[in-house]
C-alpha cells in the first residue's frame, strides 16, 4: 500500500502533519531524557576511570563522533526506507551504547567507555534527525515552527534528566554498580521506549508521504553517492552552505564549553547535584524556547534569527569565561544563554537547509549537514580538554568566541537564498 493510500483518499495532509508532530514530540521527550541524563556525569566518570582530565572530554567527543557517523548512515537509511525505520534503528543503537557505558564503568575500562559513548551518539543523531521528520509535510512558512516543536520536546529531558543523577546513582548502587553508571542505566530503558513509540505510532511515514505527494518516491535511483549529491547541491544553493556553517559553528561552541563546565565547577568543589542543575538549566535554554524561535524564524526570516543567535552566543561566552570555579549564578546564566544561542542558530539553520533543498535530496543533505555539525563539535570537544588543562577555562571561552564568528558567514550566505516550496 502506498503512503497516500495508507492515509486514505482525500485525506487531510494538515491532520497527518499534526499527528506526525505529536508522535515525534512524545518520542523526543523520551529520547531526549535518555540523551541528557548522563551529560552531567560523563566527563567525571571518564576522569575517574582514566585518571586524566585531558582524556575526560574524549568520551563526550566520541559520543559526538558517533553522532556524526550515525547522522550520515541513518539519513541514508531514511532515504531508502523512510523516517520510521531510520529513527527506530537509531534509537536501538543508542540504547546499546548506553548499556555498554554501564559495562565500561563497572569494569573500570576506559576503552569500553569510548565504545559505548560512540554508539550512544546514535541516540543524539536520531533526536536531531527527528526534527527534519517534523518538517517533511510542513509548508515553507511553518517549517521552522514544526521542527522547533520537536526540539522543544527535549525540554522534558532537560528538566528531569540531569536532576536524576542522584536517584540514578542510588539505583546503580542498589544493583552493585558504580553510582556514576546509574544515569546510563536509566538511559537504556527510556531510549528503548522512544523506539517503541516511533515503531508503533509514526504511521503514515511523513517522508514517504511527502515524497509521494511530490511525485518523487523514496528509494528511486539517483545518480552519484549521497555525499556527492549533497556537495553538488551545497554548491548550487548558498542557503545549504550557510545553514551547515551556522549549525557547525554553534554546535562546536556549545559542545566545547558545555562538556568542560562540569569539571570547572568540580574544581571549585561544587556538588554533583549542583552541577546537574546547571547542566539542566543549560539544556533548558537549548530547547524550551525553540517554538518561539521557530515562529520568529518563520516571521522575520532565517538570517535575522541567525544573527540574534550569534550575539547571544558571544554574550554567554563572556559570562562563562569570567565565572569563578565552583557553583555561581554567573556560570548558570552563562550556560543558559549558551543553550539559547545554540537554539536560535540551530532552529534557523535547520529550516534554512530544508528550505534550500529539493524534496528528493533532503535526506542526503540533512544527513551530511548533521554529520559535519557533529564532526566540528567533536573536534572542538577534543581540543577543549587540552585547552582547559594547559590554558584554563577562560581561554576555552575565548577559543569558542572565535569559532562563533562562523555564524556571520552563515548570515551572509542565508541572505542570498530565497524561500522555496
Amino acid at each position: 500500500m502506498t503512503a497516500t493510500g495508507a492515509v486514505g483518499a482525500g485525506s487531510d495532509v494538515v491532520a497527518v502533519q499534526r499527528r506526525t508532530v505529536g508522535v515525534l514530540v512524545g518520542a523526543q521527550a523520551l529520547g531526549g531524557l535518555g540523551n541528557t541524563v548522563g551529560i552531567a556525569v560523563a566527563a567525571v566518570l571518564a576522569k575517574d576511570v582514566s585518571g586524566s582530565e585531558s582524556l575526560a572530554g574524549l568520551v563526550q567527543t566520541m559520543q559526538v563522533l558517533g553522532a556524526a557517523a550515525a547522522s550520515f548512515f541513518l539519513s541514508r537509511l531514511m532515504g531508502l526506507r523512510g523516517r520510521r525505520v531510520g529513527l527506530v534503528a537509531g534509537y536501538l543503537v543508542g540504547a546499546t551504547g548506553a548499556a555498554i557505558l554501564v559495562v565500561g564503568g563497572a569494569a573500570d575500562s576506559y576503552v569500553v567507555l569510548l565504545l559505548g559513548a560512540a554508539l550512544l551518539g546514535s541516540n543524539s543523531a536520531t533526536s536531531y534527525q527527528a526534527r527534519y521528520a517534523a518538517a517533511d509535510l510542513a509548508t515553507p512558512t511553518s517549517r521552522a515552527r514544526a521542527l522547533s516543536m520537536v526540539l522543544w520536546a527535549t525540554t522534558f529531558g532537560a528538566v528531569l534528566g540531569p536532576n536524576l543523577v542522584g536517584p540514578a546513582g542510588d539505583l546503580a548502587s542498589a544493583v552493585s554498580l558504580p553510582p556514576l553508571t546509574g544515569p546510563f542505566l536509566v538511559s537504556v530503558f527510556v531510549v528503548l521506549a522512544a523506539a517503541m513509540v516511533i515503531a508503533v505510532l509514526l504511521r503514515p511515514d511523513p517522508l514517504l508521504l511527502a515524497r509521494e505527494l511530490a511525485g518523487r518516491p523514496v528509494g528511486e535511483e539517483r545518480p552519484g553517492t549521497s555525499w556527492h549529491r549533497a556537495r553538488v547541491l551545497a554548491g548550487q544553493h548558498p542557503g545549504i552552505a550557510g545553514g551547515v556553517l551556522a549549525m557547525s559553528a554553534a554546535h562546536a561552541v556549545m559542545v566545547a564549553v558545555m562538556i568542560m563546565t562540569p569539571l570547572h565547577m568540580d574544581h571549585g568543589g561544587a556538588d554533583l547535584e549542583v552541577i546537574g542543575f546547571v547542566i539542566s538549566v543549560h539544556v533548558l535554554g537549548m530547547f524550551f524556547f525553540s517554538p518561539f524561535i521557530g515562529a520568529l524564524a518563520d516571521r522575520i526570516g532565517r538570517p535575522t534569527t541567525l544573527l540574534i543567535g550569534g550575539a547571544i552566543l558571544w554574550g554567554s561566552l563572556w559570562l562563562s569565561g569570567t565565572a569563578p570555579e565552583g557553583a555561581s549564578i554567573q556560570i548558570g546564566i552563562g550556560l543558559f544563554l549558551l543553550g539559547l544561542g545554540w537554539s536560535f542558530c540551530t532552529v534557523s539553520a535547520s529550516a534554512l537547509i530544508t528550505d534550500s533543498t529539493p524534496i528528493e535530496a533532503r535526506t542526503d543533505v540533512q544527513g551530511a549537514a548533521d554529520m559535519l555539525m557533529n564532526i566540528s563539535a567533536a573536534t572542538a570537544g577534543l581540543l577543549a580538554g587540552v585547552v582547559v588543562e594547559v590554558l584554563g577555562f577562560a581561554a576555552l571561552n575565548v577559543f569558542a568566541g572565535i569559532l562563533a564568528l562562523g555564524v556571520l558567514g552563515a548570515v551572509a550566505a542565508a541572505r542570498r537564498e530565497p524561500l522555496s516550496s
